[in-house]
């Protein structure tokens, strides 16, 4: 199916006046791009993000390589960022204006960005090389160079003497990885933040497993962050020593790694020792860095269904939030006056046993009516209940999109009272298994409550989880240990998750982070995916995009 502008303009009104029409449909048989968008997948850029190590120096013009080049001594020829190093060269022109070019990467994230979805396609990067410093050459023809190591990828890196934009000398240098924890101590809950440095930027270096104790905790990447990574995990356990490991990854561990071709990722090994001390039983989100997004296309809609002659601005405040957030609508330039429609477009559907029909369409929803005079237009609406990630309000003059303005639907967590009005818990309750309609409705959530007995089942209640493969998945971890995932696409961004009570007496955690899904529908060369992304805050693709998802973070205790 293809569809022309005009064809997307007519649906949409449709969609406006209350009729569900599946458009860009995505299906799952092919592992192909949808080729009904006329979106080409596009590369991202790496947004603004704070404290981030710039690149060790200018990029250096292009040059070639002579035909007898000579070698450069680099003492020592590896090390961690920061280590002293001396680069020498002989044998050079004498007198001479040297380059010292150091051969590094950029490394982003591949999206398929539609009117509909965001398709999630893998990673690219790019090689290239910046100048450490430009030295002049002895009589003799010589030069020694003293530095650090840069802040940059890991791995082996080609340094060159370069004259002239020709490459007369060669040497190399090997970024080793470093691997920090801090604090090194504390009671069950703790935040632990672990710094890896020397991450690569290939496929095979550029992610990392974190183990706890032996168990999967979620990945990294450091992409845009070029090489470091930085993440938080809470202390869990019994009163002791606990070892966290890091090391190269496609999501999960490569355990001999000192046999590959990549020896120098093999991470390393912290301790943190877990004190006694009671945690804090109140949830809470940790969202990621606010940074500015490199594209301005966003899901869902964007600006498709606008009317193009229409010369109306509409704008919200605020511009993102839970869902039930209050929003005011100011909207100008519009053509008429009197009573217009106002309409919330979202997705209704699912990634689930959609081969051969279709998987979600768009829908409207009604947000009342709000009447304009001399083309201006003011309302307060309210975020419906339901999926999280873009949205837009539209205003409706008849079944003609005048104007629309994005929203951004945050994910949070389900509050549980009893028959008073007091509040039980925040987002975890007991499970109710009676096939009810009126459980079932809730997910089979029960009682809010964060004291369970052992193998007792536990829910966990969400709203506004998103639909697209950066929002409709959140990764599960117990005490550290990756247990599964949960998504909220065919419940409308309401998620219940069920597991069970385990670990024995005491307090125990339960982290969810935000989950790259990859299954349904599939593409090609789509790495990192189905494990929770620990590096959500700094490098996920979603960033760039404008999406802010979070992680989230429980305490439970099990008792007789």
């Amino acid at each position: 199916m293809n569809l022309t502008r005009h064809d997307l303009r007519r649906a949409l009104a449709l969609v406006a006046a209350g009729v569900l029409v599946p458009l860009v449909l995505t299906t799952a048989s092919s592992g192909a791009a949808d080729t009904t968008s006329t979106l080409n997948p596009t590369n991202l850029t790496a947004p603004a993000i704070p404290n981030v190590a710039a690149l060790a120096g200018p990029v250096t013009p292009a040059f070639t390589l002579s035909p007898t080049i000579g070698n450069l001594t680099v003492t020592p020829n590896q090390g961690v960022e920061g280590s002293p190093l001396t680069i020498t060269g002989t044998g050079l022109p004498a007198s001479a204006s040297v380059a010292i070019a150091w051969s590094t990467s950029s490394v982003t994230w591949v999206l398929s960005p539609q009117p509909d979805t965001v398709n999630y396609l893998g990673r690219t990067g790019t090689n290239f090389f910046v100048t450490l410093a430009t030295v002049t050459t002895s009589a003799s023809g010589s030069f020694s160079y003293t530095t650090t190591a840069p802040v940059d990828f890991g791995g082996t890196h080609d340094i060159y003497a370069v004259v002239n934009n020709v490459a007369l000398d060669h040497g190399g240098y090997e970024l080793l990885r470093t691997v920090t924890i801090s604090p090194t101590h504390g009671p069950v809950g703790t935040p632990i933040h672990i710094t890896y440095t020397g991450m690569g930027a290939t496929l095979y270096t550029g992610g990392a497993a974190v183990l706890y104790d032996n168990h999967f905790s979620g990945e990294m990447t450091a992409f845009w962050t070029r090489g470091t990574a930085s993440v938080t995990i809470r202390a869990a356990g019994a009163v002791g020593p606990h070892l966290i490991q890091v090391a190269d990854a496609l999501s999960s561990m490569y355990m001999n790694i000192i046999q590959s071709p990549v020896p120098f990722a093999n991470g390393g090994v912290a301790t943190f020792t877990v004190t006694k001390g009671t945690p804090s039983m109140t949830p809470y989100i940790s969202w990621p860095t606010s940074v500015a997004p490199t594209l301005k296309l966003v899901t869902t809609l964007s600006n498709a269904g606008l009317d193009p002659k229409s010369d109306a601005v509409a704008t919200a405040s605020p511009t993102q939030g839970p869902v039930g957030t209050s929003v005011n609508l100011s909207v100008t330039g519009l053509s008429g006056t009197g009573p217009y429609q106002l309409a919330w477009a979202s997705v209704q559907g699912s990634r689930v046993n959609c081969a051969t029909a279709s998987c979600w369409a768009y829908i409207s929803v009604p947000l009342g009516t709000a009447s304009a005079s001399n083309g201006t237009l003011s309302s307060t609406v309210t975020v419906p209940d339901g999926l999280g990630g873009w949205h837009v309000i539209q205003v409706l003059n008849g079944s003609t999109v005048e104007a629309q303005v994005p929203f951004y639907v945050k994910e949070s967590i389900v509050p549980f009272y009893n028959s008073a009005g007091k509040l039980l818990s925040m987002g975890i309750a007991t499970a109710n298994d009676a096939a009810t309609p009126e459980a079932i409705a809730v997910g089979q959530s029960g009682t809010g409550t964060y004291t369970f007995h052992q193998g007792q089942e536990i829910t966990i209640s969400l709203k506004g989880v998103g639909w697209t493969q950066l929002d409709n998945t959140l990764g599960v971890d117990y005490d550290n240990g990756y247990i599964g995932y949960g998504c909220g696409f065919n419940s409308n961004g309401y998620t219940v998750i069920h597991l069970r009570a385990t670990g024995g007496l005491g307090y125990h955690l339960i982290d969810l982070y935000p989950q790259l899904y990859t299954q349904q529908p599939s593409f090609a060369n789509t790495p990192y995916g189905m494990a929770p992304v620990l590096t959500y805050a700094r490098d996920f693709p979603g960033l760039a995009l404008g999406y802010q998802v979070p992680s989230m973070h429980f305490v439970i205790r099990i008792v007789k």
